[in-house]
């Protein structure tokens, strides 16, 4: 067995940029499971123990067009570039819509093949996971609403900051407990039972898939948070 070592290093990349940036150096689209072997190769001469793929997971429509109408947010945007288009916004890599590998990054079956890359180097495979919130378009808000925390009418006219109606429901906006609601985010409520089975399902499919799981904000699933 091919264990952990006790204090790992492990190589974060930003996925989507990183393919990006593939896709320009050799002129066509590169997806995770047509990098060259010479790109895996310059990773694992860094001698690290593992490459944490950092936002694999599909992307949220809503979530985009909800950044896209942030004032804030498109300050910033144009700040980092300044000929920015909405189009150039891809979503947050944490607005996440479903746990499968978005097809514009090559799918489960690339995702397959760049971890069997990774593994032929001797590094491990990391991916997110983040347990108090997902998209507002994923599929639990219309198939299963009682997984969240809801409030009423009275809360979405009181204070819009932190709760949204969609589908006839009043659903809480995520949040940590030292910071305002993010917009783009649904909050979980982790004591519902059938939520937890699901996202044990949930987890035990990321791990399949890779051989270790960060949780993303991790700390606001322990009761006194």
């Amino acid at each position: 067995m091919n264990l952990w070592p006790k204090h790992p290093i492990i190589y974060e990349i930003n996925t989507w940029v990183w393919l990006n940036e593939l896709s320009q150096k050799y002129q066509g689209p590169v997806t995770l499971a047509k990098v060259p072997r010479e790109e895996w190769d310059s990773i694992a001469d860094w001698k690290v123990d593992a490459v944490w793929l950092m936002g694999v997971w599909e992307r949220s429509p809503a979530g985009i067009a909800i950044a896209n109408q942030n004032q804030g947010l498109l300050a910033e945007f144009r700040g980092a570039l300044s000929d920015f288009r909405s189009e150039d916004n891809v979503g947050s890599p944490y607005c996440v819509r479903q746990y499968v590998v978005d097809e514009h990054l090559g799918g489960r079956e690339g995702l397959a093949v760049a971890r069997r890359e990774l593994a032929q180097r001797g590094l491990k495979l990391i991916l997110d996971f983040a347990p108090n919130h997902v998209a507002p378009d994923h599929p639990w808000a219309i198939d299963h609403p009682e997984y969240f925390v809801q409030g009423n009418a009275e809360d979405a006219r009181n204070d819009p900051a932190s709760f949204v109606e969609r589908g006839g429901k009043v659903f809480a906006r995520g949040r940590d407990p030292y910071f305002p609601a993010w917009p783009d985010v649904l909050q979980l409520n982790a004591f519902q039972h059938g939520l937890r089975q699901a996202v044990i399902e949930t987890l035990s499919d990321i791990a399949g898939q890779s051989d270790g799981v960060r949780c993303d904000m991790a700390m606001l699933l322990l009761n006194q948070v």
